[in-house]
């Protein structure tokens, strides 16, 4: 349900969260922690950096770390600007009109599933996933 590059970020994370707080570490050193593509995982720590999940520092000694502590930083909070997953709210059947007043067939039992699967990505923190 999480995509490679979800995948990848919600690793990345995990394994910042296991460096001492003044630490740094550099895209290629996480990307073979997590067997992610160097640049690829780079340019995807720019874009948790802009989220404010992580810091990037140039520079001899630079790298990324994280922007606040891995019990305060949700595995949602990493797949939302990646998957953008609050907007999971469409039909499951693709239908343009379904809703509580037109559900389809599947309807009560896929907004169960999908407040389900939200509800877990936004309690589950990344200190979780690194343990």
């Amino acid at each position: 349900m999480i995509s490679k590059t979800g995948i990848h970020a919600t690793l990345a994370l995990a394994f910042l969260s296991q460096l001492d707080s003044d630490e740094f570490a550099g895209a290629t050193q996480i990307a073979n922690k997590v067997g992610a593509p160097p640049n690829y995982l780079g340019k995807l720590l720019k874009q948790l950096a802009e989220e404010g999940l992580v810091i990037s520092q140039k520079g001899f000694g630079g790298g990324f770390k994280l922007a606040k502590p891995a019990d305060k930083i949700t595995v949602y909070d990493v797949l939302e600007p990646i998957e953008k997953v609050s907007k999971w709210n469409g039909c499951f059947l693709g239908r343009s009109q379904c809703s509580e007043k037109s559900p389809c067939s599947v309807h009560t039992r896929w907004s169960k599933v999908r407040e389900d699967y939200l509800s877990f990505l936004k309690e589950t923190t990344i200190k979780e996933v690194a343990k």
